[in-house]
């Protein structure tokens, strides 16, 4: 997969798409089924399949100081595009730039001119140029005007409400990942680089990779079942695992993070890449009386996550 972050200045194989547009926070199923239509799309005018996102999301760049909302940091959403078969990814710049155009304008300088798009694939709800003041209704008609196609996806439900990003974020924040998932169409995942944390795990007997959430939206913090995948490095593959995401409340106030013991596995993955699947909440983080106790409930953890793993 291609990524393009400047739409002013594009090759010409990455011209000519059939482009999803939106910010796709969590590539959920509603979004499956917005890409699978440009999908079809893309088959029939013999276009590559793209999808037009932003980073940062728009939504950061406009109220920097809000808590932590996205479900997907751009490296995990572009990971997941790619598994999907996006061939283009137009991942653009969201700056004052970009953000200063009408609806009219950002039709015109970005999609017909800019990106040269031969069809576009968006959401019902889908709103666009400065204000939100573009509707799907509007772009259907830019595009009749400067030659690119539009399809309005409809909006798709699960159990009777509305699949979102919002609700994905609610049954995180309850400690639900099945539920997650089941809206998400795939395991909600956290990917990021391992960073060098204090080392504790590993003087206790369970050496941790340590991944940062910031800019994230927390899921509930406690101990999950997880898969583990390494990305880079010459441990690559899957691994089954157990993961504290929190404060680690034994060791005093700290960062919130997520560190994972990757089951049976030994090796350096220092600095490696990792996206990590959250299968289960095992339970809440807490307070130790002592090392040894904590150790006790590390084995009963690990035991849990094994036998979770083996009915997957």
């Amino acid at each position: 997969m291609r990524i393009v972050r400047d739409w002013q200045f594009v090759e010409d194989r990455d011209r000519g798409a059939s482009a999803a547009i939106g910010n796709f926070d969590g590539v959920h199923r509603g979004h499956h089924h917005v890409i699978d239509i440009a999908r079809d799309a893309a088959r029939q005018l013999g276009a590559p399949l793209g999808v037009m996102t932003f980073e940062p999301h728009p939504r950061q760049y406009f109220a920097p100081k809000a808590p932590p909302f996205r479900l997907m940091n751009a490296e995990a959403r572009a990971h997941r595009l790619e598994w999907l078969g996006v061939e283009v990814l137009y991942e653009l710049s969201f700056n004052d730039t970009l953000s200063a155009l009408t609806p009219e304008a950002f039709a015109a300088r970005v999609i017909a001119e800019g990106l040269g798009l031969a069809h576009v694939v968006i959401g019902e709800d889908f709103h666009f140029g400065k204000g939100r003041t573009g509707s799907a209704a509007d772009l259907i008609e830019f595009g009749a005007k400067m030659g690119f196609g539009v399809t309005v996806a409809p909006l798709i439900a699960d159990t009777g409400a509305e699949i979102s990003s919002t609700a994905i974020r609610a049954a995180l924040t309850d400690g639900r990942p099945r539920d997650a998932a089941r809206m998400l169409g795939h395991w909600h995942r956290i990917d990021g680089k391992v960073i060098r944390g204090d080392q504790r795990g590993r003087t206790l007997g369970y050496p941790t990779a340590n991944m940062s959430i910031t800019d994230l939206h927390p899921p509930k913090f406690g101990v999950y079942v997880v898969k583990v995948d390494v990305l880079t490095g010459p441990y690559t593959g899957s691994y089954g695992g157990a993961a504290s995401m929190g404060v680690r409340p034994m060791f005093g106030e700290n960062l919130p993070n997520l560190e994972s013991y990757l089951l049976d596995f030994k090796g350096d993955i220092y600095d490696e890449h990792l996206s990590v699947a959250l299968i289960d909440y095992l339970r809440p983080e807490k307070k130790f009386a002592s090392l040894k106790a904590l150790i006790a409930q590390m084995d009963a953890d690990c035991a849990d996550a094994r036998a979770v793993l083996a009915g997957l």
